[in-house]
């Protein structure tokens, strides 16, 4: 996936103001830095869509028999505490935390970082700036973050305070205990 950076800081200063842009431009796929540089995003292959869709559609199975919580694809946006709006691949929220926001912050873009994310390294992402932005994620508040490289075969785990641990060439991942009983199958995502 390739990224555009544009420098808009003097023009969208709030997450409200990069809401209300995402919103205009329908077509496009934004994120914006904690420094408030905008990138966009061109889509996804057709072979990285299919293997996003069997990693969300897992997570949001097991959502569904667990009931603890709400799973979101990579098309929502959180604008996390240290100001940067982020679309995770996929991410999951307690339900605690999610009914905390209220009825009118579930309206755009959540002001908090999910409990779990994922992102799913495509052919043109740099590693550096995926582990980056999962460091991000983890220092904003996630509890758990897995990186899935399909093309090393890896899933690099993120949990706040600890060494990232890297599986290779995993069959499954589980998400215990931020996840309770989801284990990710990965023999889609490997292709």
């Amino acid at each position: 996936m390739t990224t555009l950076t544009l420098n808009l800081k003097q023009f969208i200063a709030t997450s409200k103001e990069f809401f209300d842009l995402c919103q205009a431009n329908p077509d496009l796929q934004m994120e914006r830095t904690a420094t408030g540089e905008v990138l966009i995003m061109t889509p996804a292959s057709s072979e990285t869509g299919a293997r996003n869709l069997s990693i969300g559609s897992q997570l949001w199975n097991w959502n569904e028999a667990s009931q603890l919580g709400i799973a979101f694809d990579s098309s929502a946006g959180f604008s996390l505490p240290n100001g940067a709006d982020r679309s995770p691949d996929a991410s999951w929220i307690t339900n605690e935390r999610w009914n905390a926001l209220g009825s009118q912050a579930q309206q755009g873009f959540a002001p908090l970082c999910p409990d779990f994310v994922v992102e799913l390294r495509s052919p043109s992402d740099k590693l550096e700036t995926l582990r980056n932005k999962m460091q991000e994620y983890i220092y904003n508040g996630a509890r758990l973050g897995w990186l899935i490289d399909p093309k090393s075969h890896t899933v690099e785990i993120y949990e706040k305070g600890e060494v990232v641990e890297i599986l290779y060439n995993p069959e499954s991942v589980a998400g215990d205990p931020v996840l309770p009983g989801f284990v990710l199958k990965l023999k889609r995502v490997w292709g």
